[in-house]
Formats: C-alpha cells, structure tokens, sequence
C-alpha cells in the first residue's frame, strides 16, 4: 500500500513539475518575439500622413515606389523605439504641415476647426426660421392690421356669420 501511495504521489509530483515547465516554456516563447512593427503598426501612423509625391493620397494606400520606401522608413523609425509623434515630426520638418493629414491646431489653421460648426449652426438656424415662417397661419397674416381690402374681409365675415347660422339651423 505505501509503495501504491508513494509511486502516486512520485507520479502527482511529475505531472505537476510537467505542467510548470511547458508553462514556463510557452511563456518565455511568446514573450521572446521579436520586435519588429508589423504592418499594422505602420499603416497606423502612414493612414495619418499624406503621400508628398501624390496629391491627396493616404500614405498607406499610395502604390507608388517612393510611399513604399517611405512605409519602409517609418518601419524603421518604429524598430528604433521612436514614437508616432516623433516620426510625424520627421516628417513635417522634410516636406513640411501639408503631408499631415488632419493639419496642426495652431495659429490660422484654427479656422479649419472652427468654421464649419459656426456654418452649421447658421444654417440650422436660417432654417428654423423659414420653417416657422412657412408654417405661419395665413389669417395671422391677413389679421395683422392691413386694411388694403378692408372691404372683402368683411364681405367674408358676412358670409362666415351666415353659414354658421345655417350650420347651426340644421341641427
């Protein structure tokens, strides 16, 4: 019975020592990849600039020679532990603010930010008005104090006056 009990836990203790060092194993595999970007790294920071060769194309989606090599470089500036930041800097220092593609918020470029909600709202409000002008009841009009056919509004008001006696007559 002991030699049972022991070859149990000899057998227990294996498993268990199996299990730690696989875990162990697969562990250090996984935290020993290498550290190069991957494509998705780099198109995150390429989506943000703009070809300087192409007029208004995405780095990351321009299929020319010179955005590839420049996809390379960005790749590189990655490896080298450079942040996004300093890598949209490079670039802006080479070929200057238009290769950004969203454009720095400093100075006149605030405007860029500015206005189109300021138009917006203008014109939501010019149509708010003509709405409510639109819907503005025709006898609030006529009622507003013209007497250019003073004469015809009263022949209406006769003629209203006797139908509702007829309306009610009916009854």
């Amino acid at each position: 019975m002991k030699k049972i009990l022991e070859s149990k836990t000899l057998r227990i203790t294996l498993y268990a020592l199996l299990f730690a060092v696989l875990t162990f194993a697969a562990y250090t595999t996984a935290s020993a990849q290498d550290t190069a970007p991957t494509d998705d790294e780099v198109n995150a920071i390429a989506k943000q600039l703009f070809c300087p060769v192409c007029e208004n194309t995405p780095l990351d989606v321009c299929p020319t020679e010179a955005c590839r090599q420049w996809r390379e470089l960005i790749r590189q500036m990655l490896a080298e532990g450079k942040t996004e930041q300093e890598i949209k800097d490079y670039f802006v220092a080479n070929y200057g603010a238009r290769v950004l593609s969203e454009p720095p918020r400093t100075g006149f470029n605030w405007l860029v930010y500015l206005v189109p909600p300021v138009l917006i709202l203008a014109g939501a409000f010019a149509l708010f008005n003509a709405f409510r002008e639109w819907t503005k009841p025709k006898s609030a009009e006529a009622g507003s104090g013209q007497d250019e056919e003073a004469g015809a509004s009263s022949d209406e008001d006769d003629y209203i006056q006797r139908l509702e006696e007829e309306l009610k007559n009916r009854k």
